[in-house]
C-alpha cells in the first residue's frame, strides 16, 4: 500500500526556502545553501539527466532510494511555476499533480512524466496520485505550504530531511503552522554527512 512522504532540505533554523520566491529566483535563491550535499553526488546529475558530481556514497544512495519508491508527486503551483521554464524532459518519471485554481489540460513532458492540473483540493489529488502511484508511495513534493496542507490533515505516514549547516535568518520555514497535537512521532534514522544531517520520521495519529 502506497505511503504518504515527503523528503525536504532545511537549514538549520528551519527553513525550507528564502525569500522572494519566483520563476526567476527559484527558492528565494537559497538552493545552493541547502543542497549542496545533492549538488556533489553523482546520483542527483543522474536524476536531472546531466553529467555531474563529485563521488557516489552514502548520499547518492539517500537520493536514489526517494525517487525508487516513488511512483507519482503532488506539488503546490509555485513550485511547478518555478520548475516548468527549466525542468528536464521526464525529469520526475511519474505522473505529477498540481494544486492549483488554474484549469489546465494535462502537460506531457517526455514519455513517462505528465503534469495533471487537480482544481479540488488535496484529498482529489491525493486520490488520483494513489491510483496512479501502483502501489508506490506517493511524494508530496513541496512546496513548504503543500507538505504544511498534509501535515495538518493527518495524511503524512513518514518523512526525511536533510539538515545543512547554515543558518538562513528569513525565508518560509517548513514547519511553520503545524498541529503540534496531531500525531505520535518516532525517529528511525540518522545518516551522518559532511554536509548534511539525514533524518527520518515515521508519524502516527493520534
Amino acid at each position: 500500500m502506497s505511503k504518504i512522504i515527503f523528503d525536504s532540505g532545511i537549514s538549520l533554523d528551519g527553513f525550507f526556502a528564502g525569500d522572494n520566491r519566483s520563476p526567476k529566483n527559484p527558492m528565494g535563491g537559497v538552493s545552493g545553501k541547502l543542497h549542496q550535499w545533492m549538488f556533489q553526488q553523482k546520483a542527483f546529475w543522474k536524476h536531472i539527466k546531466m553529467e555531474g558530481g563529485e563521488e557516489y556514497g552514502a548520499d547518492s544512495k539517500v537520493i536514489e532510494a526517494v525517487f525508487a519508491r516513488t511512483g507519482a508527486y503532488i506539488m503546490g503551483k509555485r513550485m511547478f511555476e518555478e520548475g516548468e521554464v527549466s525542468w528536464a524532459e521526464d525529469l520526475y518519471e511519474a505522473d505529477v499533480f498540481v494544486l492549483t485554481h488554474e484549469k489546465r489540460e494535462p502537460w506531457s513532458h517526455g514519455k513517462r512524466t505528465t503534469f495533471y492540473f487537480v482544481n479540488d483540493g488535496i484529498e482529489s489529488a491525493l486520490e488520483k496520485a494513489r491510483q496512479s502511484a501502483n502501489g508506490k508511495d506517493i511524494r508530496i513534493q513541496g512546496g513548504a505550504n503543500t507538505i504544511q496542507q498534509f501535515l495538518n490533515a493527518g495524511l503524512i505516514d513518514e518523512f526525511m530531511i536533510h539538515i545543512a549547516p547554515v543558518f538562513l535568518g528569513s525565508g518560509i520555514r517548513l514547519f511553520d503552522g503545524i498541529d503540534k497535537d496531531k500525531y505520535d512521532i518516532e525517529m528511525v534514522e540518522v545518516i551522518p554527512s559532511a554536509l548534511t544531517t539525514h533524518l527520518r520520521y515515521k508519524l502516527r495519529q493520534k
